[in-house]
């Protein structure tokens, strides 16, 4: 029974050593497939918000030509179209925490959890 006790003990160590080298391979290809998950995302995104910027450009220079030929001046539809966002940055400014950051925050915590 003794001889058979230090090559039962060794086993145990190498199995514990495996299973902790396979835990720790677990995790990092978990970290590696969420990293990689919310990259993806994040390009994604980009490409999308930058498309939407060349977009909303053109249709404001539309919208301030339109308005200025309204009004008869070409640069009051400009003015017009910078103060409505003028105005849309201090709302935003002042409901930042609320309409961007907390839910930013939420979406980035549910996709690294998910």
């Amino acid at each position: 029974m003794m001889e058979n006790q230090p090559h039962t003990i060794g086993s145990l160590f190498e199995n514990a050593s495996s299973y902790l080298e396979t835990r720790i391979d677990l995790l990092k290809l978990k970290a590696i497939d969420k990293s990689s998950e919310a990259a993806s995302s994040i390009v994604s995104g980009l490409a999308t918000v930058v498309l939407a910027i060349f977009a909303l450009v053109l249709l404001n220079v539309g919208l301030a030509l339109w308005i200025g030929d309204l009004l008869g001046k070409n640069y009051l539809g400009f003015f017009a179209v910078a103060g409505f966002y003028i105005l849309l940055a201090v709302l935003l400014h002042f409901f930042k925490d609320s309409w961007i950051k907390k839910p930013m925050s939420t979406m980035i915590i549910k996709k690294m959890l998910n």
